[in-house]
């Protein structure tokens, strides 16, 4: 078998001119073969993969905080006392079980009492603030923004004495136990949304307060 490869070989061979005495031989010469030990087949090498092109940077951007002006502030922030003055009510079982706690509404009792002596000085401050503020287009989004927190706010203080009427829990028993928890919770969180819209506004900043912020972006 290994002599099958040198005849073929030996087939194939060209035709060369070889001087011999005198007279010249045709002796053909080996072709080109390639070793049978090497490879035949030209494997190029692989592509370098491209770089891939860095995507485009992004501009930076640059925010700026335009201040709010003291008069803007100072209508936001009257604008939670009206709910924060018709809630009142809901804390005095919590007064009656703290009194101490009556210590901290001593500096704005004043303005409570002057507020409370106008006839339908809830309504009159309810449509004002709503008319004159909220659908006025003059004022800036800040102050519109907040007012409509402010009279959402009053509106869902008026559910639980609708309840009330309704229901008529009365002065003992577990219905009065629940109401009374009710309005302590009510007045805690009338609270807590008073402090946090006051200090947000002082600070120049919209305060969102939960359950009342979605229905006054709508409204806007």
């Amino acid at each position: 078998m290994a002599s099958i490869p040198l005849l073929r070989l030996s087939l194939h061979r060209q035709p060369l001119l070889k001087a011999d005495s005198g007279r010249s031989t045709a002796v053909r010469s080996p072709p080109d073969f390639p070793h049978p030990l090497k490879p035949t087949l030209h494997i190029s090498p692989r592509p370098r993969p491209r770089p891939r092109p860095l995507p485009p940077s992004r501009p930076s951007i640059i925010m700026s905080y335009s201040t709010v002006p003291a008069t803007e502030r100072l209508i936001s922030v009257a604008a939670y006392c009206l709910p924060f003055f018709n809630g009142l009510q809901y804390g005095r079982f919590l007064l009656m079980q703290y009194p101490s706690l009556g210590l901290v509404l001593e500096p704005i009792l004043p303005v409570l009492s002057f507020y409370r002596s106008v006839p339908y000085a809830s309504f009159v401050a309810f449509f004002a603030l709503y008319l004159g503020v909220v659908r006025n287009p003059s004022f800036s989004r800040f102050v519109r923004f907040n007012s409509m927190q402010a009279v959402v706010l009053d509106v869902l203080l008026v559910v639980p004495l609708l309840v009330n009427k309704i229901f008529n829990p009365g002065r003992a028993g577990v219905a009065f136990r629940l109401m009374v928890m009710a309005h302590n919770a009510i007045f805690v969180f009338l609270v807590a949304c008073f402090l946090y819209s006051l200090g947000f506004c002082i600070l120049g900043k919209t305060p969102y307060l939960p359950f009342v912020a979605d229905a006054a972006e709508r409204q806007l």
